[in-house]
């Protein structure tokens, strides 16, 4: 069965990597295309434009690569037996993240072409999600500063302690004198 799972993640980490070397060639492309069909004043683009558009594409080429070498798959040369599915690419998290930044940065890319420079502006989605992950999980509990709901949980929730049904049942057994029930004393 663990095999099964295996074979899984190798051919989604095949598709994910196929679609993401299509991902780093389309939108440039897409972005020369929209910008000769709707935006023909704009040949060629200042070098602000290509400063900011080769200041992107720089992490945007880390990110994949990076996730490429990550999810890569390990096949033995002779048989091509699966040695290594690779990580899982649909795994949450940092993976997730830069998933994420590719995306929003193929989307600036295009946008870019058809609309304008201002579409770069989008861009800054990016740190300000990256301040607010920042914020919620690190330093505003490190001040006492979470306003989550999880914080006004414990505040409203914080008197009465859950217990398992299990920890109640040897808690009853001990009250009434079971040998069976050890106590821990405090």
């Amino acid at each position: 069965m663990a095999h099964g799972a295996a074979k899984r993640i190798a051919l989604q980490n095949e598709q994910a990597l196929r679609n993401l070397r299509l991902g780093i060639f389309i939108p440039t492309l897409l972005s020369a295309v929209f910008r000769l069909l709707f935006r023909r004043t704009s040949l060629p683009p200042s070098k602000g434009s290509l400063a900011l558009y080769v200041v992107t594409y720089l992490p945007a080429l880390f990110l994949s690569r990076y996730l490429e070498r990550m999810g890569t798959t390990r096949r033995d040369p002779t048989t091509g037996a699966l040695i290594s599915p690779g990580e899982d690419l649909n795994q949450p998290g940092v993976t997730e993240w830069c998933f994420d930044i590719l995306y929003v940065t193929w989307a600036c890319q295009i946008g870019s072409g058809a609309f304008g420079d201002w579409v770069w502006w989008f861009y800054l989605v990016i740190p300000l999600y990256a301040g607010y992950k920042l914020w919620s999980n690190f330093i505003g509990p490190m001040f006492g500063w979470s306003g989550g709901a999880s914080s006004q949980a414990a505040e409203g929730g914080g008197e009465k302690e859950t217990i398992s049904k299990r920890q109640e049942k040897l808690r009853k057994r001990s009250e009434r004198g079971d040998p069976r029930v050890r106590s821990v004393r405090k």
